[in-house]
């Protein structure tokens, strides 16, 4: 493969944190690399470094000459008063400054240049790049190119960097948490561009799925040392596990020899022979690998929810609506005790609202919300995400509670509450401001979940946090004892996590769907698979039958051929009334998961047989008819 990137002993501090030391890695042609790291350890920093948006200590970056990068920002940003197309065409990259060039070339008198121009206009096919653009934002879901970038949602402006970036066809495009913001659909249409094009990738994600898809190799940042490995994210689950366990053993056994070699330490005089003290640098160097710390891969948070009651929260017959757009049209829902519920669809259905509508903090048009009397609200928002700055990250925590109640006589100081969720004691001392984005979610997280709610209501809580932290949350949640709404675009999650599925389908249209995500895809596909050959069964022509003479030298049906042909008409109609029965069934949304699953695998097996049947009757129509 042809080497493109080439990264060499790599440093990069902010004052006294080093984030990362020494790091070497390549990418060849035609890689998918994921780069996977705690959050705080470097990894936008690292793409921003590659990017050219940031400078580094010391080691070396090159890349192959003509190297067209691409580049997707975790938070990308524009100048307010942009349309959606100037947004496209607002950051710089080789094709907008030739179009540039060539608009400056025309209005220069003589048009110095322009020969060559548009030559290299042609090579690049910078014509068709407007048209690349309107393509690829109507593929994503973006018709209105004239709207203003400051009037468009999160996920909205999200898409349309998407479509800045691969606009260009790019031959190494670098994407910083490329999903985030964005709804299911478009991440698996993103998921799907991604693996049929021939483009060099390295992303950094925390969608367990897109990862495994689309990458076929992760390097990991850990302790500022880079490892590689070849495979995907389950792949690297399992020798990331090896790593640890080996590194493990090696300070245990470093910590045993430490013990010996510190009594011989203290025993040994002042005035030492040559042997004495190469023992003694040995020991020095014994010491470092002795003190570093052990990795525990099992991070739990155990945490008792205070009492719930039976009577959890009733809608009865909720409207909202925002001019023309219909957000909940006569919805009513009687949540259940310790019930665990997704609520899934695209951006602008009303997920979000409907959570406010819930927490009180939006009126419904009309109808009724009853809440019980024991529940205790823990609400993750997105707009919750506010600290002092200048507040250490111990002092936040303490100001809420200098001891967190666990149940069961046990308790938490602010400090071991936070090393749960993964802030070392050197990092609880740091500043918030210097918090890296995943870390302040972090924290907000602890500071919702401390307060012991039974009532957990998230939106949105995967974005920005790392893949450790995910898997920490996954397991407290899905051993908590009390209630659960997540909104999350992140699937994996989601199949950890909830036992049912509210989806948004827009205008008020909202489906209880009893699985999780993948059960869900799952039945959509084959509901979508049923409606298509439904449409070309009644699409086909229906032969017609006309009186016509048997011609010399063709033959009769023979008596067994009679009785499979009246047969088959028996079997026909059996297996038509299956179909239909099935069909009904699977659209009435009233099956259990098992149920849905066993019926869906039943109805391509069913089609199959009735083709069958259906060939071999037309065979022996046409001997009959002649």
């Amino acid at each position: 493969m042809n080497p493109i990137l080439q990264v060499e002993n790599l440093t990069k501090s902010f004052g006294d944190l080093v984030l990362f030391e020494n790091i070497s890695f390549g990418l060849a042609e035609g890689q998918r690399v994921g780069l996977i790291a705690k959050n705080g350890s470097g990894k936008s920093t690292l793409l921003h470094i590659l990017a050219g948006k940031e400078g580094y200590d010391h080691g070396a970056i090159s890349f192959r000459r003509d190297l067209r990068v691409g580049y997707l920002e975790q938070d990308p940003r524009y100048p307010e008063g942009l349309t959606v197309l100037e947004a496209c065409f607002h950051h710089g990259n080789a094709t907008v400054d030739l179009i540039k060039k060539y608009e400056r070339c025309m209005e220069t008198e003589g048009h110095p240049g322009l020969d060559e121009i548009l030559a290299r206009m042609e090579h690049e096919k910078a014509w068709e790049y407007e048209q690349k653009a309107k393509q690829i934002l109507s593929q994503l879901k973006i018709r209105d190119f004239g709207q203003r970038v400051e009037h468009l949602s999160g996920g909205q402006l999200k898409r349309v960097a998407l479509a800045n970036t691969l606009i260009t066809e790019p031959d190494l495009l670098i994407l910083d948490e490329p999903t985030n913001h964005l709804d299911l659909d478009m991440t698996e249409w993103l998921e799907e561009y991604l693996r049929r094009t021939n483009l060099t990738l390295l992303m950094v994600t925390h969608d367990r799925y897109f990862l495994d898809r689309v990458c076929s190799e992760i390097i990991e940042i850990d302790n500022r040392t880079l490892y590689h490995y070849k495979g995907n994210y389950s792949y690297y689950l399992e020798k990331r596990q090896e790593r640890l366990d080996a590194k493990n053993a090696e300070i245990e056994r470093a910590n045993n020899l430490y013990r010996t070699e510190l009594e011989w330490m203290r025993r040994m005089p002042q005035a030492r022979g040559h042997k004495a003290r190469y023992r003694e640098e040995a020991f020095y160097d014994l010491e470092k690998v002795a003190k570093q710390r052990t990795y525990n891969a099992e991070v739990k948070l155990d945490m008792k929810a205070s009492y719930i009651g039976n009577k959890i929260f009733e809608a009865d017959h909720l409207y909202k609506s925002f001019g023309d757009l219909k957000i909940l049209d006569d919805f009513s829902y009687i949540f259940a005790r310790y019930e665990k519920m997704g609520i899934i669809g695209n951006n602008g259905t009303g997920k979000s609202t409907f959570i406010k509508i819930l927490m009180g903090q939006v009126k419904p048009d009309s109808g009724t919300l009853d809440i019980g009397e024991t529940v205790r609200f823990g609400y993750y928002s997105q707009e919750g995400l506010q600290f002092n700055e200048q507040m250490k990250v111990i002092d936040v925590v303490q100001d809420l509670a200098e001891v967190i109640e666990l149940g069961n006589g046990k308790r938490l100081t602010a400090s071991q509450f936070l090393q749960h969720f993964l802030f070392t004691p050197e990092t609880q001392h740091n500043y918030v401001y210097k918090l890296s984005g995943g870390e302040r979610r972090r924290l907000y997280l602890c500071t919702v979940l401390m307060r012991n709610p039974n009532f957990l209501v998230l939106d949105e809580p995967t974005n920005d946090l790392d893949i450790v932290t995910l898997n920490v949350l996954e397991e407290y949640l899905r051993n908590f004892k009390g209630c659960l709404i997540v909104v999350s675009h992140d699937r994996y999650f989601m199949d950890k996590v909830v036992d049912h599925l509210l989806v948004f389908n827009g205008q008020g249209d909202i489906r209880d769907f009893p699985g999780n995500y993948t059960q869900y895809r799952e039945w959509k596909e084959a509901r979508a698979q049923l409606e298509k050959q439904q449409e070309k069964k009644n699409a086909k022509p229906q032969p017609a039958s006309p009186q016509r003479q048997r011609p010399e030298g063709k033959r009769r049906l023979t008596y067994k051929e009679r009785k499979e042909l009246e047969q088959l008409e028996l079997d026909i109609a059996a297996l038509e009334e299956e179909k239909k029965t099935l069909e009904d069934a699977l659209c009435s949304g009233t099956l259990s998961v098992a149920e849905l699953t066993e019926k869906s695998k039943r109805l391509p097996q069913l089609t199959e047989e009735l083709d069958a049947k259906t060939l071999r009757w037309l065979e022996l129509s046409e001997i009959e008819e002649s």
